[in-house]
């Protein structure tokens, strides 16, 4: 059997999104990803490509 580790499932939401009305589509650019709580116990911050911005933009982590 596997320890429990110190990995954990994040979701990395896109930022302009939000704020954006002039976006291509209408929705929210969400993305999966692991993170180690113990070397990055802060959120994460990942410039990453939003296909309702058509641009790559900064995700930040959720809840």
């Amino acid at each position: 059997m596997a320890k429990p580790g110190a990995r954990i499932i994040i979701t990395l939401e896109c930022t302009e999104c939000r704020t954006n009305p002039t976006k291509r589509t209408s929705g929210v650019s969400r993305y999966t990803s692991q993170k180690n709580k113990r070397n990055t116990p802060g959120r994460m911050e990942i410039k990453k490509f939003c296909r309702h911005c058509n641009q790559h933009t900064v995700h930040k982590e959720t809840k």
